[in-house]
């Protein structure tokens, strides 16, 4: 007997490539989309295919969101897919055709792109992504961000299909994913993880000569210096972020401590009667 599955994906204002992202999943019996909040046209595109269900639910980042969605499926086995990654034919097929087994999780590899083009360079490649797995075997971990299934307990199957990944298409697109991961990173290590702007510094100076050298950045031309660039940014404005929000943190609690120690004016004298 086939396994059900059911696809779950999280959208925000996720109009641009919604509908190629939803037609390649047509042969999935149930897509579940949990939209955290669009103010565009997603919401009306997803309602358009008949195998979508749409949910309106709070984003509590994206390890808790994603097993959100995970709960409001109607299958166990869960196919997670982000809502600018299309599925392609060969992996939809060797999917489908699956054996599917409990305690296994089942992984492919990402092609990542930028405009346009597929990225090999900079760490993009390979990108192997564990997205299909059982409900009550595992599940997202509670990350902020770079959330990733746990494969700590169960056995790891490789699928040979490619899932395509529109990474970034401009440089407003890094300029965006910058601001939101730097700010969940802080929010997920405050009061957790130290930070300075030497730190900042320490981090963004060796993420670029990570990506650019060691991960063979330079080989990518263009693209190769400007993602490069980018990820040395956006590990210099995290751990800024962290210092600052490490900072107001500490700040509460020395309000905070200073509102539990009594004052002289809230002192009441001690006077002892002596009898007459």
């Amino acid at each position: 007997m086939k396994t059900s599955i059911s696809v779950t994906i999280l959208t925000k204002n996720s109009q641009k490539y919604l509908v190629e992202v939803l037609s390649a999943l047509q042969g999935f019996a149930e897509i579940v989309v949990c939209d955290t909040g669009s103010h565009d046209h997603t919401m009306d595109i997803a309602r358009q295919f008949p195998n979508v269900t749409v949910f309106e639910r709070p984003f509590n980042g994206f390890g808790p969101t994603h097993n959100l969605a995970s709960s409001l499926a109607q299958h166990d086995w869960i196919l997670s897919i982000d809502s600018d990654e299309i599925v392609t034919p060969a992996l939809a097929k060797e999917i489908q055709s699956l054996f599917l087994i409990r305690g296994c999780v089942y992984s492919f590899p990402r092609h990542n792109e930028y405009r346009g083009k597929w990225i090999r360079w900079c760490g993009w490649h390979p990108d192997r992504q564990i997205r299909l797995y059982h409900r009550q075997d595992t599940r997202f971990t509670d990350a902020q961000v770079h959330e990733a299934i746990d494969a700590r307990h169960v056995k790891h199957v490789h699928l040979h299909s490619p899932l395509r990944h529109y990474s970034y298409e401009n440089v407003a697109d890094f300029l965006h994913k910058m601001q939101s991961y730097s700010s969940l990173f802080a929010k997920q290590y405050q009061g957790k993880k130290s930070s300075s702007l030497s730190k900042a510094i320490g981090h963004g100076l060796y993420t670029f000569f990570k990506s650019y050298i060691l991960k063979r950045g330079f080989l990518g031309g263009q693209e190769g210096f400007e993602i490069s660039f980018y990820n040395a940014n956006t590990a210099f404005y995290k751990y800024l972020k962290l210092a600052e929000m490490n900072r107001q943190l500490a700040a509460e609690k020395c309000v905070d401590d200073q509102k539990k120690t009594p004052t002289s004016a809230n002192l009441q004298p001690l006077t002892t009667q002596i009898p007459e």
